[in-house]
């Protein structure tokens, strides 16, 4: 009997270690978003490049490590995988997180662009009205950021 406890207490730690996990990249993802806005600012006499690039690369890492950890989550977790593939909030969820994926390629694409006319003239900075776009694509980023929670939250309880 004592081994069905210890396995029980072995699938809670994992659990809550991957959902540790989980909300940390979620959090590290928010502030990348957050710099990059940041670093975008009107305020700013010239927009540090390189650092953007390596926001933005942290960004994506994260992105693609919160997807396999909720897939880890999906398989093993203490729910099952019908629990989550069943729900229609998960697929909310999901769709959201691509959505957001999808708009965050606009900055991606500019940051390299840059990037690229940098290397090629070294005084050279983003145009008010390309900044101004990358700004708006960030601003309909944090719009999705602001829904996950609300659906993992739904998501939890099996809402």
């Amino acid at each position: 009997m004592a081994f069905l406890y210890l396995d029980s207490v072995k699938t809670m730690i994992a659990d809550f270690i991957l959902a540790w996990m989980h909300h940390l990249c979620f959090l590290g993802m928010a502030a990348a978003l957050a710099m990059q806005w940041t670093l975008l600012g009107p305020s700013r006499p010239a927009i540090p490049l390189a650092l953007l690039g390596k926001t933005d690369a942290w960004y994506g890492s994260l992105a693609m490590l919160i997807l396999a950890i909720g897939a880890a989550r999906v398989a093993w977790g203490p729910k099952g995988a019908a629990f989550y593939l069943d729900n229609p909030v998960f697929w909310a969820k999901i769709a959201v997180f691509l959505a957001v994926g999808a708009i965050s390629a606009l900055p991606t694409i500019n940051y390299l662009r840059w990037r690229q006319q940098a290397r090629n003239d070294p005084a050279f900075q983003p145009s008010p009205a390309d900044i101004g776009k990358v700004r708006k694509a960030i601003r309909l980023q944090f719009l999705g950021w602001l829904a996950l929670p609300i659906l993992a939250a739904a998501m939890a309880r099996g809402i």
